[in-house]
């Protein structure tokens, strides 16, 4: 009689990390995502809505297609493939060409989770390397921001400046770009980053659903809180300069919703805990000392890469109490010793 033979799928995927499936998990993001992605359609207008169905459908089409040609299993069930698209459109300005939602869609998913395995294979979050991409490709393209529906009273133009671009450039933010607005969402950038509020909501739903842990969020935004007060800068009290970091740029949709990508983080606290430090650091370094304005995205791309190696961090291993080492150590000795005496 043949034996059986039996399959263990040991590799990197979100099931592994939770009791619910693959679909539940990613519904519940979605969910979480609803919050900011409205906020966005009332600063931006119905174009959201429009960008949003397109991005996900290309989504959606792309993993499709690659699989089909591949002859893979259909996989676009899981939900994954829609909130790769539902977040390349929450990082892109809502006055972005609708090409760019289409070629960064490409990007991510055949190249960034296709190429590498699929779902769970992925050393790097599709949507933010869908973003890098098109934003070195196309840096023009990217580089205008809309006026969002709060602002169109208080300024006269078609396009404006974000805040972290004003605080790179040394200037002081205007009346407008208070705190309260940045809250809400009354300021330009990215569609999904500009409501700290709704971002909060979204973050304290995939918390209260146990999707996510405290560990990257708060050790992210902590160092970033922690850094900037402490350095400050020119022209900005290190109270106002910490806040102006903290409620700008995306830091929260990116330490919320992408460095907590399930499978792009570490899977141990402690990796978590230093991971989260190692985002949030970067990040600051790159609003420092970088080209660019903001650095969340990058910062979380490069410590993506890292992830492995915090994973091997020394830990205990599952089910393993002081007294079980002790009383293996003490074993170990006597057999040691009984082994000695024997010979």
């Amino acid at each position: 009689m043949k034996a059986k033979e039996y399959i263990f799928d040991a590799s990197y995927q979100p099931q592994v990390r939770a009791k619910r499936g693959t679909t539940n998990i990613m519904l519940d993001v979605i969910i979480a995502l609803m919050p900011a992605l409205i906020v966005g359609i009332w600063q931006f207008g119905v174009r959201v809505i429009l960008y949003t169905v397109l991005s996900v459908a290309s989504a959606v089409f792309f993993e499709w297609l690659y699989r089909k040609l591949m002859h893979k299993n259909n996989t676009i069930g899981d939900l994954s493939a829609a909130l790769t698209g539902l977040f390349t459109v929450m990082v892109l300005p809502s006055s972005s060409p609708w090409w760019i939602l289409l070629i960064a869609n490409l990007f991510a998913i055949v190249v960034v989770k296709q190429l590498y395995g699929g779902l769970g294979k992925n050393f790097l979050n599709p949507a933010l390397a869908g973003r890098a991409f098109v934003f070195f490709s196309y840096t023009l393209a990217l580089s205008n921001w809309g006026v969002p529906a709060g602002l169109k009273a208080s300024v006269d133009a078609v396009t404006m400046s974000t805040p972290l671009s004003l605080m790179k450039a040394g200037q002081a933010l205007p009346d407008y770009l208070n705190y309260k607005n940045m809250l809400i969402g009354i300021m330009p950038g990215c569609i999904g980053e500009v409501s700290t509020i709704a971002l909060l909501v979204g973050g304290i739903y995939l918390l209260c659903r146990k999707v996510i842990t405290w560990h990257v969020p708060v050790s992210f935004i902590g160092s970033v809180a922690l850094l900037t007060l402490i350095f400050g800068h020119e022209g900005y009290t290190n109270v106002d300069w910490m806040l102006c970091n903290l409620l700008t740029g995306g830091l929260f949709l990116g330490a919320i919703f992408m460095a907590t990508d399930y499978a792009t983080c570490p899977v141990t606290t402690k990796g978590r805990l230093i991971y989260g430090v190692g985002c949030g650091a970067l990040t600051v370094l790159i609003r420092y000392f970088g080209g660019f304005p903001e650095g969340v995205s990058f910062a979380i791309l490069i410590m993506n890469a890292c992830a492995w190696a915090l994973d091997k961090t020394p830990r205990r291993q599952f089910g393993e109490t002081k007294e079980d080492i002790a009383t293996a150590k003490a074993a170990e000795k006597a057999a040691k010793k009984s082994l000695k005496e024997g010979a």
